[in-house]
């Protein structure tokens, strides 16, 4: 399958792809306030492609102030169907790499500042997130990552903390204690909006360093991080473009059905005001209330 519309939300560096045409540069208002940027569209195929800078052109954000519920409205607005993440992050395991990319499945939330849902103010859903990402889309990314001959992980999780500041070294060893794979500030709440959001969602890890865990290493430096995150973010380019030819049937998975039983609340006690901001959120599953 090659038609549908791709949004991807990464770092500096990944605004576009190579052979993109009709590329335009979107601004958008949402009712959770501006997405970190402008969007740029454009086709790559049959593929209708959404590229967003997480903290905006220039670095501007950091991780606590990205408007993450803004963000995904925006491509849901816009269509995205699918949105790959792409993010650096440290690794917390010795056979994971400086230059290597991990297909994250599964996370651990250790942020504490963040909003976290749509889903508020008289209006509750839970959805099923046993699974964050959606695992057709992964294995799709995977595969174009092994095509390529790159050196990539299948799977690996993902402790998303807080942030701006990197781990300490107590805190690096207890997230390995956890069981975490890698570290990094951005996939959470971005994987959970997406989920509420029936977009299909998935990460693409690169990873930068080994965090301050491995004491043979020097610590954490951002002009490290930011020499090997040009190499991976140039692979991440070719990764996305193969995977993208070749898109996953969004009815072999659950995500454009995460609300079909998640909303809790009776219709008749759903305040307008906030149906009104919702939006295309809730458009499939209540009609044009939701706009």
């Amino acid at each position: 399958m090659a038609d549908g519309v791709v949004g991807v939300i990464g770092g500096s560096g990944l605004y576009e792809i190579d052979g993109l045409e009709a590329v335009e540069e979107l601004t958008l208002e949402t009712p959770y306030g501006p997405p970190s940027d402008s969007i740029v569209r454009g086709r790559l195929g049959d593929v209708v492609m959404l590229f967003l800078p997480r903290h905006g052109r220039g670095h501007r954000l950091t991780p606590t102030a990205i408007p993450y519920r803004a963000n995904v409205w925006a491509m849901k607005k816009l269509g995205a169907e699918w949105v790959i993440s792409v993010s650096a992050v440290g690794s917390l395991q010795e056979d994971i790499r400086p230059g290597d990319i991990v297909v994250v499945d599964q996370f651990i939330d250790r942020t504490r500042l963040r909003p976290s849902t749509f889903f508020e103010d008289g209006v509750v859903a839970q959805v099923q997130f046993a699974d964050p990402v959606c695992l057709s889309l992964a294995r799709r990314l995977f595969e174009s990552a092994d095509e390529m001959g790159v050196r990539v992980h299948e799977r690996g999780t993902y402790c998303c903390m807080e942030g701006p500041a990197f781990s300490t070294r107590a805190e690096s060893h207890m997230y390995r204690q956890l069981g975490a794979h890698l570290i990094g500030m951005t996939n959470l709440p971005e994987a959970k909006l997406a989920r509420e959001a029936e977009i299909c969602y998935a990460t693409l890890a690169l990873v930068t360093d080994y965090d301050c865990w491995r004491t043979d290493e020097d610590d954490v430096r951002v002009e490290d991080i930011l020499g090997v995150l040009k190499a991976n973010v140039s692979k991440a380019k070719q990764i996305i473009a193969g995977a993208v030819a070749s898109l996953p049937d969004r009815s072999s998975c659950g995500c454009p059905r995460a609300l079909a039983n998640a909303l809790l609340t009776s219709k008749s006690a759903m305040p307008e005001a906030v149906l009104g901001r919702l939006g295309p959120i809730v458009e499939r599953v209540l009609g044009s209330r939701g706009r």
